[in-house]
């Protein structure tokens, strides 16, 4: 099952019989994953499960819900912030279906956009951190995608938040994509909710009400994508005035692929035909022959990607002189609360130093 039938089927798009008794297994499934989940929880609050310092802060960038939310966007902008403050860090990353230390996927993004920092690709967090600190001598440690991952002690604790499928279709796992019971935004610092931009103002303040009940007085951010153009193999930027000029296909293999697509709209872009592949879906030539191919036949002028797929395709692609193939190119951009998020990460650095050992978090 790929990951688009699967989202329409938890979130009640597809009602097609049987699809009800699916969605009751799944249920039955989830409930078990939950208390699972709600165990290990209390297993780290009650210092049974223990988190290991790293010698350095460690800020961790994380989400409620699988796949989609924003996060490595945000991951960069952190990354970017620390660098201008005259801070060495290092990301850690668990790398989807890789081997330690090998790049790929997002790690190979991450790596392209913050150039002056170290990406660790290592699923043990506590080894990567080690080696973040022991051999690039990191002065603070960015934890991608490490909201659940709790071995390692964090310094601080941000999750991004989806505008437009905040909590998974409000089940857990298989029968909604959260990760966790959303009872867990009560261990957050502050949340930024992402993709701000695409959802309605009544369901954001309801959703704003929800988190504060779970976390009452957690800070909370929003921000979204804002894209600035389009870049080709050749480096050459275009501006958005150029793109709305040109009939484009679009593609894209990410945890949620609407929102992409949506964005494209948003900015009045022409989408002749749109594909959508798996989230970190690992490219073939043959994809990439068939994607120039349905482009060609739908008249389109322009292929058009996310950044994270266009790391994983371009030197897939097939010499095309009719065709340009392109990566959106965005950049976070904070509607509100921008202070209250660099105020905690700064107060991080006017504390005293962060300890090493073993502590319960």
């Amino acid at each position: 099952m790929n990951h688009d039938t699967y989202r329409k089927i938890v979130s009640g798009q597809n009602q097609r019989p049987g699809i009800g008794i699916l969605r009751a297994l799944l249920g039955a499934v989830a409930w078990v994953y939950g208390l699972v989940m709600r165990g290990r929880n209390l297993l780290f609050a009650v210092g049974i499960f223990r988190s290991r310092r790293a010698g350095v802060p460690v800020i961790s960038i994380g989400n409620i819900t699988t796949g989609g939310t924003g996060k490595t966007p945000l991951v960069i902008w952190l990354c970017n912030y620390l660098l201008n403050k005259g801070l060495h860090c290092s990301i850690l990353t668990r790398g989807y279906k890789t081997q330690p230390d090998q790049i790929t996927d997002e790690p190979a993004l991450l790596a392209r956009a913050c150039l002056d920092t170290d990406v660790i690709v290592n699923p043990n967090r506590v080894a990567g951190a080690q080696k973040a600190v022991s051999v690039y001598q990191a002065q603070v440690l960015v934890l991608d995608d490490g909201f659940q991952h709790r071995k390692l002690k964090r310094d601080l604790d941000i999750v991004a938040v989806d505008a437009t499928c905040p909590f998974g279709y409000g089940h857990v796992l298989p029968a909604g994509l959260l990760r966790e019971p959303k009872s867990g935004l009560s261990r957050a610092d502050a949340v930024i909710i992402t993709r701000f931009d695409q959802a309605d103002a009544e369901p954001m303040r309801k959703l704003e009400r929800e988190i504060q009940k779970i976390a009452p007085n957690i800070p909370i951010a929003k921000a979204a994508h804002k894209q600035t153009g389009a870049v080709t193999f050749q480096n050459e930027k275009l501006d958005l005035e150029e793109l709305r000029s040109k009939k484009i296909f679009a593609f894209c293999g990410i945890g949620n692929p609407d929102a992409f697509f949506r964005c494209l709209e948003q900015n009045d872009l022409s989408l002749e035909d749109t594909q959508i592949f798996d989230d970190h879906h690992a490219y073939t030539r043959e994809d990439m022959k068939q994607i120039f191919e349905r482009a060609v036949s739908c008249g389109a002028e322009m292929i058009l990607c996310t950044q994270k797929d266009w790391v994983k395709t371009a030197l897939l692609s097939p010499e095309e002189e009719s065709i340009v193939f392109a990566y959106l190119a965005m950049e976070l951009d904070f509607f509100e609360g921008f202070d209250k998020i660099t105020l905690l990460i700064d107060n991080l650095f006017s504390d005293q130093p962060t300890k090493s050992g073993t502590t319960s978090e």
